[in-house]
């Protein structure tokens, strides 16, 4: 048992609460004529393709984390906040089922994705309904929280909500762009990423209580934490191992993502450079040894280094705005030991 699990199993029981009593108050009585609520149990980790039970890799359930050790650092009861963390999950994973139909992803976590098994259409149906359940996890709180508390996290909830899309817009734009600067692809990640996990420690104090000042301190450290996360996400993306990732070395070379590496090669190269890299991109599939020269191009131009230093730079910006956020003791301790883990992870 890792030292996160006892804090997270409150939301997981949460989460599964929310799922079960919708199954049980929906259409019909027969299970197996209305599958969706156990695909969405597949999708987190909690049943096999046969709608066995299991315990599978599910996720890391970073975001309810989060929020549930904010709540504690702002001087709150974490389990106060577990309606709040369920909701965050869902709604991550309503994003993912529905990324995973948009970016073509056959495998997520070792496993098909539920578009992979149960076709698009049925995928769509699975991630409206993981938003849906989203709202009424974190209604929740309602028994727990005045009532203005209440309409203003349901309000932030929603305007997260349309950041991420947002975000997810711009990610599939700069897909038939030929090229994107770093600022854009920045704008683009603070939604689709960041917006999510400034929710989640913003969310976690504001359930403990915590002054707009200090709420708006730790919105920020979640930013910032969130920009860090998906940068190093950027990195494995390119240079992590497969036992690690559950991906292909370099993956996001042969999609040819336009992830942070990506954009700041094409700020950095030469003309002729950026003519050779269109040539290696150009045909249907990008060969092994067109991989192997795109991570030539990556490594005469440093990126690998800056890379790492955007990462380091913002682990640093983190650190210093939880500092000013959360007072000195255990829990603030746990969040920092949470975003060194986050800031060196390697899968």
């Amino acid at each position: 048992m890792t030292e996160d699990q006892p804090a997270l199993r409150e939301v997981e029981r949460y989460m599964r609460a929310v799922i079960d009593r919708a199954e049980s108050s929906g259409m019909l009585d027969d299970r197996a004529a209305l599958p969706l609520y156990r695909v969405l149990a597949y999708h987190l980790g909690w049943m096999d393709e046969q709608f066995r039970p299991a315990r599978v890799d599910g996720g890391k359930r970073i975001r309810p984390l989060l929020c549930l050790r904010c709540c504690e650092a702002a001087g709150g009861d974490p389990s106060a906040a577990a309606p709040v963390g369920a909701a965050i999950e869902l709604l991550h994973n309503f994003t993912l089922v529905h990324d995973d139909i948009q970016d073509r992803s056959r495998t997520r976590r070792h496993r098909p994705t539920v578009w992979a098994l149960w076709g698009e259409a049925q995928a769509i149906n699975a991630g409206d309904a993981m938003f849906a359940l989203s709202q009424l996890a974190l209604l929740g709180v309602a028994d727990r929280l005045p009532a203005s508390s209440v309409a203003l996290l349901l309000r932030a909830f929603n305007e997260t909500t349309l950041r991420i899309v947002e975000g997810q817009v711009l990610d599939l734009g700069f897909e038939d762009r030929p090229s994107v600067s770093v600022d854009e692809y920045l704008t683009m990640i603070r939604g689709k990423t960041a917006a999510l996990t400034a929710f989640a420690a913003w969310s976690g104090a504001l359930v403990a209580g915590a002054d707009p000042e200090r709420l708006e301190r730790f919105r920020l450290f979640g930013e910032a934490l969130g920009l860090g996360f998906q940068i190093r996400d950027d990195y494995l993306g390119i240079w992590g191992r497969r036992e690690e990732t559950g991906k292909e070395p370099a993956d996001d070379i042969r999609r040819r993502k336009k992830s942070l590496p990506i954009v700041l090669l094409l700020e950095s190269m030469t003309p002729p450079d950026r003519e050779l890299l269109d040539s290696l991109w150009s045909g249907p599939e990008v060969s092994d040894q067109a991989v192997e020269q795109v991570l030539e191009l990556l490594e005469r131009y440093g990126v690998r280094e800056r890379v790492r230093a955007e990462v380091a730079r913002l682990h640093q910006e983190a650190h210093s705005l939880l500092a000013e956020a959360a007072e000195p003791g255990p829990a603030r301790d746990a969040l920092a030991a949470l975003l060194d883990r986050l800031a060196t992870r390697s899968g």
